[in-house]
C-alpha cells in the first residue's frame, strides 16, 4: 500500500509552530496549549459517528460480545490503556473490553519494528482470543493506514464481527475496512508527524466516550456514580457506603447496614435502600433489567402504577 506521507493530514506542517525551536518555554507551552484547544472541536464533529458505533456495539455486548481495540504505536497503547482501566473502574471482567497492540504487550514499552506493517499478525492475535460474530473490533490508527489494523479489521469482517475504525485523517484507508468510521481530523501537529500529541488526545477522548457510554448502558452507573465498586479493601468499603448513601439519600449508618445485608453488593444495597425490598427480590429485579438500577426502579414504578389502575377498575 503506497502512499505519499505528505498527503496525510497528520503529516502536514503546522505554520503556527514553524519557529517553535527558537521560542522560550512559555512560548512553546502556549503554542501546544492553543493547538490542544482545537482537539475537542474536532471530536465534536464526529459525535454522530461515535453514537452510531456505540448503539451498534451495546446490543452485541448484551449477547456476550466483547470489544477489542487494535492498533500500533501510540494508538495501540491508548487502546490497551482504555481497556485496562475498565475492570478496576466498573468491575467488569478483563475479557469484556480488550486492547491489542502490534508486537504484543512488550511493544507497550519498546517499539517492535515492523510489527505494524504485517496485516497477518492481527489475524493471528484475534484468532488466539477466538474472535466470534458477537464481538466488535475497533481499529485505531491516527494516519488511518496501518496494515496491522487493516488486517485485523478484514479478519473481523470475515468472522462476522462488527467493526469500527478511528483515525485522524479524512478518507482514511481503515474506514473502508470497517462498518463504522470515526475520522477526527485535528490538523497538523505542533511537531510535524508527532501523532502522540493532538491525534493521540483525540483518540483518547473518543475511547473515553465509547467505553464510558457502554458502561453506563451496561448498568455500571447510577446517576453519575460508579455502582459496581468491588469493596475488596477498607478504602473501597468506605467508598461503597458513601455511594449507597449518596444515591439513595439514606444515612451513612443505614448504608453500612444495607451493604452488609446485600452481601457486599453495592447495586443490590442501593436497590434495597430505595425500595425497601429484600436482597433476594432486588437481585431478581436487577437481573430482569440487565442489572441497571434506573431501569429496575422504573419497572417497579410502572408495575405499581398498573396495579393501582387495575384495582381502580
Amino acid at each position: 500500500m503506497s502512499l505519499n506521507l505528505n498527503e496525510l493530514d497528520t503529516e502536514s506542517v503546522n505554520p503556527k509552530s514553524k519557529n517553535i525551536d527558537t521560542m522560550d518555554t512559555m512560548g512553546i507551552l502556549n503554542i501546544i496549549n492553543e493547538e490542544d484547544k482545537t482537539v475537542a472541536y474536532a471530536v465534536e464533529k464526529t459525535l454522530p459517528d461515535i453514537a452510531l458505533l456505540i448503539d451498534a456495539v451495546y446490543p452485541r455486548m448484551l449477547k456476550g460480545g466483547r470489544v477489542i481495540y487494535i492498533g500500533a504505536g501510540t494508538s495501540g497503547r491508548l487502546g490497551v490503556l482504555d481497556a485496562s482501566e475498565c475492570p478496576p473502574t466498573y468491575g467488569v471482567d478483563a475479557s469484556l473490553i480488550q486492547g491489542m497492540i502490534a508486537g504484543g504487550f512488550g511493544a507497550l514499552l519498546k517499539a517492535k519494528e515492523g510489527a505494524e506493517d504485517d496485516p497477518a499478525l492481527a489475524r493471528l492475535d484475534l484468532e488466539k482470543i477466538l474472535l466470534t460474530a458477537d464481538d466488535t473490533v475497533i481499529g485505531l490508527a491516527a494516519s488511518g493506514r496501518t496494515p496491522y489494523v487493516i488486517g485485523g479489521l478484514d479478519y473481523a469482517n470475515e468472522v462476522g464481527a462488527y467493526t469500527g475504525a478511528i483515525s485522524c485523517v479524512n478518507h482514511a484507508e481503515i474506514s473502508r475496512h470497517a462498518k463504522a468510521k470515526i475520522e477526527a481530523v485535528v490538523g497538523p501537529e505542533v511537531i510535524t508527524g508527532s501523532t502522540r500529541m493532538k491525534a493521540g488526545t483525540a483518540q483518547k477522548m473518543i475511547l473515553n466516550m465509547i467505553s464510558t457510554s457502554l458502561m453506563i448502558k451496561y448498568g455500571k452507573v447510577y446517576g453519575n456514580l460508579m455502582v459496581d465498586v468491588q469493596p475488596t479493601n477498607e478504602k473501597l468499603v468506605e467508598r461503597a457506603k458513601r455511594i449507597i448513601a449518596s444515591s439513595s439519600g439514606c444515612s451513612y449508618e443505614d448504608a453500612a447496614g444495607f451493604l452488609e445485608k446485600s452481601g457486599s453488593n453495592v447495586k443490590i444495597a442501593i436497590c434495597m435502600a430505595l425500595t425497601g425490598l429484600s436482597r433476594e427480590n432486588c437481585d431478581i429485579i436487577l437481573k430482569r433489567n440487565q442489572n441497571n438500577i434506573s431501569r429496575a426502579i422504573r419497572s417497579l414504578k410502572e408495575s405499581s402504577s398498573e396495579t393501582v389502575q387495575a384495582n381502580a377498575k
